[in-house]
C-alpha cells in the first residue's frame, strides 16, 4: 500500500482529529497535504505545526494575525473563507479528500472533487442528501471514488465487497435510538440541551448528536445509502439497536444476510474509508467474544421520531426538497442549542419549511445555494 497525500477539510472536529491520530500512527501510508477548518484556529495551529501541510484554509478570517502567530512553519498556501475550500478541492496536489465538514457547506468541495474525478472519503453526508442527484452524475462518483465514512454505510460496503449489488434484497440500517429511546411523547416536551447532548454510546460533535437524539440522523442517512447503493428508499430499514455493536446488515435476495459488527469507534470507518479497498492494520478496540453481551432489535416509532418519516417523505419528493430539510434542520438544531426553541420545535419548524418554501426549480449547484438561504433565512424566522 503506497502512502498517500491527504486533504482534510474540518479537520478540528471530531471525524478529523481522529483521522490526524490514525494518520500519526501510519506515517508510512498517510502524509497531510491540506488541512482546514471553520472557527478553531489553536487547533489548527497545532495541528498544522505537527503535520507541516502545503495548505491550509481558515474560513472564519477574524483571528487571522493570532493564527498567523502561532504558526512555526511557512507553509506554501494560507487561504481564509468558504471559497477557498471550493478551490482546495478543485486541486490536484492530494490523493485523498477526507470531507469531514459539517452541514452543507460540505456540498460543494464534494461536487467540486467528484467532477474532477478525485477520491473522496466522506463523512459529511449533507453533500448527499441535499445533491445525491447531482453527485451521482458526475465522473468520480460512476468511477466509485466516492468512499463513505459513516460507520453505518462503512459497514453496508464492507457486507458488500465481493457481491454483486443487483443482489440486494435490502439493507437494515441500525440506530441506537439516543437517550431518548425509551421516552414517552408526554417526557419529550421537557427534554433540555444538556439532556440531548448525551448520547449512549457514541462521542460526537453537538449538530450530530442532536440529530441523533431526534433521528433525524438516520432519515440523512437513508438518503446517503439510497445515492450510494442506487436503491429505492422502500429497501432501506430502519432498526433500533441500542447497543450499536451491529452497523448496518444487508439482506440479499437469496434470503442470506450480512452484517459488519464492532464496538462503537468510528476510527474504524475512518481508517477503512482512507485505505479502502484494502485494510491496514491497527491497534482498535474490537468486541470481546469471550464474554458474554446481548444485541437488542426493535422498530422505530415514527410518531415519537417524526424527523425521519420528515426525512424519507423529502428524499421521495425528490429535486429540492431534500436541501429545504437539511437546511432546516440545521437551523432548527442550533436554535435548539442556543435555547431559541423548545426540543419538540425542531420536527415543526422542518416541516412547516417543507411545507412553505417554494420547490419548483431546477436541480443544480446554484439552485441549492439559493435554497439553501431562503430556507436558513425563513426557519429562523419561526416560533420567535
Amino acid at each position: 500500500m503506497r502512502q498517500q497525500k491527504l486533504a482534510i477539510l474540518g479537520s478540528t472536529g471530531s471525524i478529523g482529529t481522529q483521522a490526524l491520530e490514525i494518520v500519526s500512527g501510519k506515517p508510512e501510508l498517510f502524509m497531510v497535504s491540506a488541512l482546514s477548518a471553520n472557527s478553531n484556529f489553536k487547533l489548527l495551529a497545532v495541528q498544522a505545526n505537527r503535520f507541516r501541510p502545503d495548505e491550509i484554509v481558515l474560513c472564519n478570517s477574524s483571528h487571522k494575525k493570532e493564527f498567523e502567530a502561532l504558526l512555526k512553519y511557512k507553509p506554501k498556501t494560507i487561504a481564509y473563507g468558504n471559497d477557498a475550500l471550493e478551490i482546495l478541492s478543485t486541486e490536484n496536489n492530494y490523493d485523498l479528500l477526507l470531507n469531514a465538514l459539517v452541514g452543507f457547506a460540505g456540498f460543494m468541495s464534494t461536487y467540486n472533487a467528484l467532477k474532477n474525478g478525485k477520491r473522496i472519503a466522506l463523512a459529511n453526508k449533507e453533500s448527499l442528501v441535499v445533491g445525491g442527484e447531482i453527485l451521482s452524475k458526475l465522473p468520480g462518483f460512476k468511477k466509485g471514488n466516492l468512499i463513505p465514512v459513516d460507520s453505518e454505510h462503512s459497514a453496508m460496503l464492507q457486507s458488500l465487497v465481493g457481491e454483486k449489488w443487483t443482489d440486494i434484497s435490502k439493507i437494515i440500517i441500525t440506530a441506537s435510538g439516543g437517550p431518548f429511546r425509551t421516552y414517552t411523547k408526554e417526557q419529550m416536551q421537557h427534554i433540555e440541551v444538556e439532556d440531548a447532548l448525551k448520547h449512549p454510546n457514541w462521542n460526537m460533535g453537538s449538530k450530530i448528536t442532536i440529530d441523533s437524539s431526534t433521528m433525524m440522523n438516520k432519515g440523512l442517512e437513508i438518503i446517503e445509502a439510497k445515492w450510494l447503493f442506487n436503491l429505492p428508499l422502500e429497501s432501506i430499514v430502519p432498526v433500533i439497536h441500542p447497543q450499536s455493536i451491529i452497523h448496518s446488515i444487508v439482506e440479499f435476495t437469496d434470503g442470506s444476510s450480512k452484517a459488519q459488527l464492532g464496538p462503537p469507534d468510528m476510527k474504524v470507518p475512518i481508517l477503512y474509508a482512507l485505505t479502502y479497498p484494502e485494510r491496514a492494520q491497527y491497534s482498535n478496540q474490537t468486541l470481546d467474544y469471550s464474554q458474554p453481551f446481548t444485541m437488542d432489535f426493535e422498530p422505530v416509532d415514527m410518531e415519537r421520531f417524526p424527523c425521519i418519516g420528515l426525512a424519507i417523505d423529502a428524499s421521495s419528493s425528490g429535486g429540492v426538497k431534500p436541501a429545504v430539510l437539511n437546511a432546516a434542520n440545521e437551523i432548527a438544531v442550533e436554535r435548539f442549542l442556543k435555547r431559541e426553541i423548545r426540543y419538540i420545535d425542531i420536527p415543526v419548524i422542518i416541516e412547516t419549511s417543507l411545507n412553505r418554501i417554494d420547490t419548483d426549480k431546477d436541480l443544480t449547484p446554484e439552485t441549492l445555494k439559493d435554497i439553501d438561504e431562503e430556507t436558513r433565512a425563513f426557519a429562523n424566522s419561526l416560533l420567535k
